[in-house]
């Protein structure tokens, strides 16, 4: 006897009643009166009165006007989880916020976290997705070394995986053609050449992201030939790599170790993998005092690229828009396909388009 008293101290009475209510409107599975529902749950009916007009505020029920009760289906609402490449990069920041706003738009959830540029802090942000169970991850995360290990952790739990501009196992990939911005950003600079220095060129540097991977080096492999199409028999080894890492400082540094080991040469081209480390190209050549003898080519057209493309003179004499304001809703789109089931492309190529000083003049009038 004083167990059974001891159990029912812990119910709530009314609340017992309202589930019975909607646990008989589920059985039923059809639009009931508050007649039938106080008949088949011999509970009073002023309760059962509150009960259904609490529901019906809360959005569990639906009245229609000749006063029948009906369940409501309440699908489950979704969740990504967003490793964001950087919140110190620009980029990943433009791209963030067109995500934010995509998903809020079709009423996803978003949980989002910093990478960081860093390979140990995505691999643990990979895991508290899969801790918090999201519908499905989006990726954007620079390391091509641990995406292996963080796509596996990610496919042994079975959640869909989108990785953005570097390939990942198990992901659809989403994301600009690494070669073609390559390519197009080439030309930008070998027109230059022709239109300023009659095509005579000393040094084709690319400031390259390895780490990244062949997909994204890709970029300054394209941005070579773009440069050999527009200037012919320019000899292979005025061609060189630099790891600029994608980053300002870095690039700064290691094309003005170059400037300063080729003091007397001029005519320099620079293709940036991105508009960050183009920024750090032209840190280096204003310190070095060589704005007229170098032109450089970035990717991503943030913010601060374009500013310095309007300034006239300015060595940095283009850059590729990876449209970072349509990523938001063409991954929430690819995303939501793949929770539908349907058959998506494994490459997902964004839209981009070529601005240069003279686009944004035009532009501008």
């Amino acid at each position: 006897m004083t167990l059974r008293k001891s159990r029912r101290l812990y119910l709530i009475p009314v609340l017992s009643k309202a589930l019975d209510i909607l646990e008989l409107l589920q059985a039923e599975n059809q639009p009931m009166t508050l007649e039938a529902i106080h008949r088949q749950t011999k509970i009073s009916k002023t309760t059962v009165y509150r009960v259904l007009k609490t529901y019906v505020h809360r959005g569990y029920l639906t009245q229609s006007p000749d006063g029948l009760y009906r369940q409501v289906s309440r699908p489950k609402k979704l969740r990504f989880g967003f490793g964001g490449q950087s919140a110190d990069m620009p980029f990943s920041v433009e791209v963030t916020e067109s995500l934010q706003s995509a998903a809020a738009s079709v009423g996803v959830d978003l949980m989002i976290l910093d990478n960081c540029y860093d390979a140990a802090t995505a691999l643990h942000n990979a895991e508290e997705f899969v801790k918090n169970r999201v519908d499905l991850v989006i990726e954007f995360q620079i390391e091509q070394e641990i995406a292996p290990v963080l796509a596996d952790k990610i496919a042994a739990a079975k959640i869909p995986l989108i990785a953005i501009d570097i390939p990942h196992p198990h992901a659809t990939f989403f994301g600009v053609d690494n070669y073609r911005v390559g390519y197009e950003a080439g030309e930008v600079l070998a027109a230059h050449a022709m239109k300023a220095w009659d095509g005579k060129v000393e040094w084709v540097l690319g400031l390259d992201l390895p780490e990244a991977g062949l997909l994204v080096q890709s970029r300054i492999t394209g941005a070579f030939e773009g440069v050999r199409s527009g200037i012919a028999d320019l000899p292979v080894e005025c061609f060189v790599r630099i790891d600029g890492r994608g980053m300002r400082e870095r690039s700064r540094k290691q094309v003005s170790d170059f400037l300063n080991r080729h003091p007397r040469e001029k005519h320099i081209l620079i293709a940036a993998a991105t508009d960050t480390s183009a920024l750090g190209a032209l840190d280096a050549v204003r310190d070095g005092k060589r704005e007229k003898h170098v032109a450089i080519v970035g990717q991503d057209c943030i913010a601060e690229a374009v500013e310095e493309m309007r300034k006239a003179g300015s060595p940095l004499v283009g850059s590729v828009s990876h449209e970072a304001g349509s990523y938001g809703p063409n991954l929430v789109h690819l995303g939501l396909a793949l929770l539908r089931g349907q058959t998506v492309a494994p490459y997902n190529y964004v839209e981009h388009r070529v601005v240069t000083p003279e686009s944004l003049n035009g532009a501008s009038h």
